[in-house]
């Protein structure tokens, strides 16, 4: 009978809606068809259609950092999911739950290199927490539930699922259902082990504490908010995760990674104890594992992380805690005696960052460090700022004010091209809110073209390009290794108020800070998609006040 079956694609629409799929970011494909003819069927599920693969993965990434839930992307096999294979990279190393679908090739013409046919779960396996195919099309609700599960439990990431598209098509039981909502597994912290930290932090001369990352949400950052003031505990944030902690919190110490304020890299290095919560410790917030160091002589270090296989994975760890951060964030905080005589070290952490992120003025033609002070005192206090990879991202890491959670869309692997479709994502995810992609020129260059999207759903939306004709950071590194001797590094740019109002956007020009203040000050009281193409001068590098001609002199002597 036809009521008693339905197409595959359509069971994995309907599993995708009962597991509270909102959104989905696509390029359309003809080897998923089948899925695209499903999907008005479920109209509670917003389809938005991007312009290449790899703002399809980035916005999918975006949108599962700000929910929780994995966003999900679909994407064609071959080229389309090569393409799309950076936003799955950025997912796994910034523990961000997502789930990528790749129409494949039909399952008659698999291993014999058909058109476009790529092995999807060897490709993807090293770079996702799960890659599978599903060629039973019975299976699609277990596969669906246990993708989701995947995605959300221990240390959040990507799964990528492929779809043979003659599997697609095939018809199954109207009866056979999707699986229940899957929600996130999570462990409370161990009392024994909570008091074990408590007696460390009270026998400690100079503790401070490393937050941010897996599981990281609003809960974890009100409640260890609590916890560290009532102590005096100071907060670093790890690389990219300065939303972690309200940056008018009396704690607060700053954010480590790449070009952190000395004074806090110092307080880290001289603690006697470290608590990492959420963070994985990487090699950019540890600047190349020595911040601290991974054996951190004289230093004890207890490491709070919701997946057992991070803890001991890459440093020695006197003290694991293995439980969800938000969980052990709320039992520190109402712990009724913990037994701690409070620090006076995070009011003067706190005045150390304070120090170091108020703009001193400069004799630059365009000062970025005001131009991000003028930001936050036009813009509402709940602004989000995404951004992707570049040295144009340090003004913003060091002056800007991340209030609200979430408020910073930023890779922590530095990939290029993430900020405009992260920006587009979180548009469309909180409408009522100001966001803000800030870009470098190759960085805008590399997905620019999600401008278009904007455009097409109307999302209001800011767009700073800052345009100093390199790849500044490679620039950098290049002038510090090989003084004077410039390779591949200058970019011809277009001119991208005229590119942006090609796209439809309210555009302007800034070449002087007077200039970058005048367009704000227009930009911030219009709606839709606007852009301030900012033309910088390359001599100046970055936001720790190096200079090319500087840091060629260094290396030379």
């Amino acid at each position: 009978m036809p009521d008693s079956t339905r197409s595959a694609a359509a069971l994995l629409v309907d599993c995708l809606a009962d597991q509270g799929c909102e959104r989905i970011f696509t390029v359309p494909g003809e080897s998923f068809l089948a899925v695209l003819d499903a999907l008005p069927d479920r109209p509670e599920i917003d389809v938005v259609t991007c312009r290449q693969e790899g703002g399809v993965a980035f916005m999918a990434c975006a949108d599962g950092s700000m929910t929780g839930r994995p966003g999900v992307a679909f994407v064609t096999r071959g080229p389309g999911a090569t393409n799309a294979s950076i936003g799955v990279h950025v997912a796994h190393q910034d523990s961000q739950p997502m789930i990528l679908f790749v129409g494949d090739v039909a399952r008659p013409m698999q291993g014999r290199e058909g058109f476009q046919e790529v092995d999807f779960p060897a490709f993807f396996g090293p770079i996702c927490k799960w890659a599978a195919r599903i060629d039973d099309p019975a299976r699609i609700p277990e596969y669906i539930a246990r993708a989701y599960a995947t995605a959300i439990n221990g240390r959040p990431g990507p799964v990528v699922l492929a779809l043979p598209e003659d599997m697609l098509i095939e018809q199954v039981p109207a009866a056979l259902e999707p699986r229940p909502f899957v929600t996130r597994a999570t462990q409370a912290a161990c009392p024994d082990a909570i008091q074990a930290l408590f007696d460390l932090v009270a026998d400690a001369a100079s503790p401070i504490a490393i937050i941010g990352g897996a599981g990281w949400n609003a809960k974890a950052r009100e409640y260890f908010q609590q916890f560290a003031e009532r102590i005096g505990l100071p907060v670093a944030t790890a690389f990219r995760r300065q939303d972690a902690i309200a940056p008018s919190s009396p704690v607060y110490a700053g954010n480590l990674g790449y070009g952190p304020n000395p004074k806090l890299v110092e307080r880290v290095k001289n603690a006697d104890l470290v608590i990492a919560v959420g963070a994985r410790l990487g090699e950019a917030t540890t600047d190349g594992y020595e911040v601290p160091s991974l054996e951190h002589p004289g230093q004890l270090l207890v490491h709070i992380h919701p997946d057992p296989e991070e803890l001991g994975r890459v440093y020695r760890t006197d003290l694991a805690l293995c439980c969800a951060v938000d969980e052990f964030a709320e039992c520190a905080a109402l712990w009724e005696d913990s037994g701690i005589i409070p620090f006076d070290a995070g009011a003067q952490a706190h005045r150390e960052w304070l120090e170091w992120a108020t703009p001193h003025s400069s004799d630059a033609a365009i000062d970025l460090a005001a131009c991000v002070a003028a930001m936050h005192d036009m813009l509402p206090t709940d602004t989000m700022i995404a951004n992707g990879a570049g040295n144009f991202a340090g003004w913003w890491h060091r002056y800007w004010r991340y209030d609200a959670y979430p408020g910073q869309l930023a890779p922590t692997c530095g990939a290029m091209g993430y900020g405009v479709p992260a920006a587009v994502a979180a548009a469309l995810r909180y409408p009522d809110r100001t966001v803000v992609a800030v870009a470098g020129d190759g960085d805008f260059l590399m997905n620019g073209q999600e401008l278009a999207t904007a455009m097409q759903y109307g999302v209001n939306l800011i767009v700073v390009v800052v345009d100093n004709g390199a790849y500044g950071t490679i620039r950098m590194h290049q002038e510090r290794e090989y003084p004077g001797r410039v390779s591949a590094t200058n970019l011809a740019n277009p001119d991208f108020a005229a590119l942006g109002a090609a796209y439809g956007a309210w555009s302007a020009r800034a070449e002087t800070t007077e200039q970058f203040f005048a367009a704000l000050a227009e930009a911030k009281d219009r709606i839709g998609l606007r852009l301030i193409h900012a033309k910088t001068d390359l001599e100046r590098i970055a936001a720790s006040g190096a200079t090319i001609s500087g840091i060629r002199d260094r290396a030379k002597s």
